[in-house]
Parts: structure tokens; C-alpha cells; sequence
């Protein structure tokens, strides 16, 4: 919830940098005139009274949505510019236009990055601008994952609790049961092995921090907190400590894959059934349905494995939020597009109208619209959206993201490569990508301390 103790010393621990010098850790070799443009200039209002506000954004649907937002209100209208997602170039294009007192009225930040935004002081401080109203459709926990020091920095999209997609229709041929702990999901994993024909349970994907992060986040773990007043990091704790031994052993007994979820091999072991569940954000039945038609009827979504059944916990995987640029100059009119765009029905109507998406809607009365839209006979029939509202209010409240987590996943996924082919272990490369974390959070000026367990 927002205020509480492991988020509520955040903003104090952010040293007031100037915007030059907080930004410059992740501008690049992109110029900040080349960042700049006409279409990029913050809110304007005109001779006709109407304000113009822009928006910048990588996710699939942003122009729909705005295009309906502009066709239903007359005294707001939304220039929007499609960018790269965030790690492919729109998250330094976004910095380098902070530079230069450009960036747009509207951003999107997925909720890792959202913390390194707020420190570089890019993302304004909308707390009394968000009405009691939008704070009512919200799911707490995902405006708590938004919120630091009670000051609120963006207003969540949809929140996404890691689920377990699995192949029921091999399941079922191979006679096995849906894991409801680790130790049955060890278990299961040494009977794929054994009895599957060259297949595996699931796979350790070396190119996702944030999944070893939810992992690590439903044990208990917590990476970063700001007691204290400084930024206190300790990425090799005991429940994360926990987490890498257990996946540690099964890479150690070749009971699961180990490879890039993005390379061409991922495609060839989901698409060939030579895997049989994938553990990811609500998010990704949507991109599943998407990417194999021909798969339809055969997935099932279910629970993730609990540590301890009596006490249920879970970290999310993926998610996106809307922030209010410091450079704004139009943030009520800002504020108002958000809240449209998060809360209303013909909002996430006209985004589903540009494909087939599975997210978990932040403003949970927009459920029985993505339920609607979805087509759930890919998944046999399963109520899907029933599953997520479940889940999701599992998600334990006991994690902070870091103010650098781009750098520090990206230290973690080539320590993750280097274990896969035999170089290292899982709980090395945790220890490394701490180690990397470090001078950039010293660099920023952030009072630090860290814990080498």
C-alpha cells in the first residue's frame, strides 16, 4: 500500500540532482536536438481554447486509443508519437528530451524503470492531482508499486501477476498433475525428464531479470530498500538466495532448458511442444494466442508454484504506467487523458481493437471488457481473467524496484548466459549484477549501503 515502511523513506534517499547530471547516466551518443521536435513539444493551448498535449509511447494500440480520445473530447487533443519500447532506444530518448526541457506531457514507464525516472527527475509529482475517484478504480497494489513516500509518480496501465501457462493437452498424455508447490514442480520437472522424450518442463530464460526478480520477489526478497534515508542493497538475500539454489539444481540436473526467451530456439521449444510451461505476467496469454493460433485448446493457465500453500505470495512480470512529465506544461489536461485512458471502457476497447491482449487491467472494472474481448476458447474455455483477479491480490506488498534497473538486468542476463554455458551459477550472476549496481547509484550521488550475503 502506499506510505508503507519499505517504500516510505523512497523520495528522501533521492538526492535533489540537477536534471543535467541526473540524467546524463543513461543519455547516450543521441544528441537531445535529435530527441527534440516539433511533434515532441509539451501542451499548448490555442486561439480555439482547445489544449494540445502530447504523447509518447511503444505499446501496441497507443494510436487507437488516441484517435478515440480525440474523436470524443473537444477541448483536449492528443498529438501522439509511437517510439521504441524502452531498452530498444525510447527510455534514452525519453532522458536526452528531459535534457532539453522537451520530453512529452505523457510517458509510459513500465514499473522497473519507474523509480530511476522519479530520481532523475523526470516524472512529476501528481499525488493531489489524482482524484479519489481514479484512486477508487485502482487495484491498491499496483498504485502502491507507483507510489514512494506517499508521493504518487505515474498512474499504472495494468498490473501483472506471474501465472504458470501449461501444455494440458501433454499433461494429460503424460499422465501428470499441476504443481501446486516448488517441490512438486522439482518433481515434476525430473518426471518430464525422465519420461517426456527429449522434452522439459520449462525453461530458465537467460534474457529476463524480471522473472528471476518475480521469482525472487514471491520468496520474500527485497533488493533495494530506502531505510535509513540511502538506498540499501542486498540482491544476494536469503529468500533470493533460496530462489537461485532451487533453480540452480535444476540446470544442475539438466532438468530445464537454459537459453534466451527471445532467440529462435524459444520459438522452435515452445512451437514443437518440446516445453511444457512457461511462468509469465497475465499479459502473456494474449502474446501466446497471438504468436501460435495453431496451438489453440492446448494451454491452460494455472496458480504459480507456492513455497508455502498457507501463506501465498506472488511477484508480478510486466506492466506498464502513465506518467506526467516534469516538463509538461498542460499536467491537468495531462492527468485528465490518463485517466481516460486507464479507466475507460472505450479506452482499453479501442487498444483490444489493434490485436488480441490478455493484460490485467489496473482500473479492475475494465475486467468484463478484456474478458470480452478475449477469446477464450484458446485457452479450452478457461475463464482466464477469474484466474488473474485471483492471483493478483497475492502479490506480496514487500518490493522496490532499484533506480538503475535497466543496468542492473542487463548485468544479471549476460552473468545468467555466461552460468547457462557452464560459466558461473545463478547466484554469481545475482552477486554481479549487485556488484554493477553499485557505482551507479554512487554516480547518481545516492546515499548507498549493501549487503554481500
Amino acid at each position: 500500500m502506499p506510505g508503507r515502511q519499505s517504500r516510505r523513506s523512497v523520495l528522501a534517499a533521492i538526492t535533489a540532482l540537477p536534471l543535467t547530471g541526473a540524467l546524463g547516466a543513461c543519455s547516450g551518443n543521441d544528441s537531445a536536438a535529435s530527441a527534440s521536435s516539433s511533434s515532441s513539444r509539451t501542451g499548448k493551448t490555442g486561439k480555439t481554447g482547445k489544449t494540445t498535449i502530447t504523447f509518447w509511447s511503444a505499446l501496441r494500440g497507443s494510436q487507437e486509443v488516441v484517435d478515440k480520445f480525440n474523436q470524443t473530447h473537444d477541448h483536449i487533443q492528443v498529438d501522439f508519437e509511437q517510439i521504441p519500447s524502452g531498452t530498444q532506444g525510447g527510455y534514452m530518448k525519453l532522458s536526452n528530451a528531459a535534457r532539453a526541457d522537451n520530453a512529452p506531457d505523457v510517458a509510459t514507464i513500465e514499473y522497473p524503470q519507474l523509480p530511476g525516472f522519479a530520481v532523475d527527475g523526470v516524472t512529476r509529482d501528481i499525488t493531489s492531482m489524482i482524484s479519489d475517484d481514479l484512486r477508487a478504480k485502482l487495484l491498491p497494489q499496483s498504485l502502491a508499486q507507483t507510489t514512494f513516500e506517499e508521493h504518487t509518480h505515474a498512474v499504472p496501465l495494468d498490473f501483472e501477476p506471474m501465472v504458470l501457462h501449461y501444455r494440458k493437452d501433454l499433461f494429460d498424455h503424460y499422465g501428470l498433475e499441476v504443481p501446486t508447490t516448488w517441490d512438486e514442480f522439482t518433481e515434476l520437472s525430473r518426471t518430464v525428464r525422465r519420461t517426456g522424450g527429449g522434452r522439459r518442463l520449462v525453461v530458465f530464460p537467460t534474457d529476463s531479470f524480471t522473472q528471476f526478480a518475480s521469482w525472487s520477489w514471491q520468496a520474500g526478497a527485497q533488493w533495494f530498500d530506502t531505510s535509513k534515508g540511502a538506498w540499501n542493497v542486498s540482491m544476494a538475500d536469503a529468500p533470493t538466495r533460496k530462489v537461485a539454489a532451487y533453480w540452480q539444481r535444476l540446470i544442475d540436473e539438466d532438468l530445464v532448458y537454459v537459453n534466451s526467451s527471445t532467440a529462435r530456439v524459444y520459438d522452435a521449444q515452445i512451437g514443437n511442444g518440446l516445453v511444457l510451461t512457461r511462468m509469465s505476467g497475465a499479459w502473456d496469454a494474449g502474446a501466446q494466442l497471438t504468436a501460435r493460433p495453431e496451438q489453440k485448446g492446448k494451454w491452460r493457465i494455472a496458480p504459480l508454484p507456492q513455497w508455502d500453500p498457507k501463506k501465498p505470495s506472488l511477484g508480478t512480470h510486466g506492466g506498464s504506467t502513465f506518467a506526467v512529465t516534469k516538463n509538461s506544461r498542460n499536467p491537468e489536461a495531462a492527468l485528465e487523458f490518463i485517466e481516460w485512458q486507464v479507466s475507460h471502457p472505450d479506452a482499453l476497447k479501442a487498444r483490444l481493437s489493434s490485436g488480441a491482449s490478455s493484460q490485467y487491467p489496473a482500473a479492475t472494472d475494465l475486467i468484463p471488457v478484456g474478458r470480452k474481448a478475449f477469446d477464450e476458447a484458446y485457452y479450452g474455455g478457461q475463464d482466464i481473467y477469474r484466474l488473474f483477479e485471483e492471483e493478483a491480490h497475492k502479490v506480496s506488498d514487500n518490493w522496490i524496484w532499484g533506480p538503475r534497473m535497466t543496468a542492473t538486468g542487463t548485468v544479471m542476463q549476460d552473468a545468467f548466459a555466461r552460468a547457462g554455458a557452464g560459466a558461473g551459477t545463478v547466484l554469481s550472476s545475482v552477486r554481479a549484477a549487485q556488484d554493477g549496481t553499485m557505482p551507479d547509484l554512487k554516480a547518481l550521488g545516492l546515499a548507498t549501503t549493501q549487503r554481500t550475503t
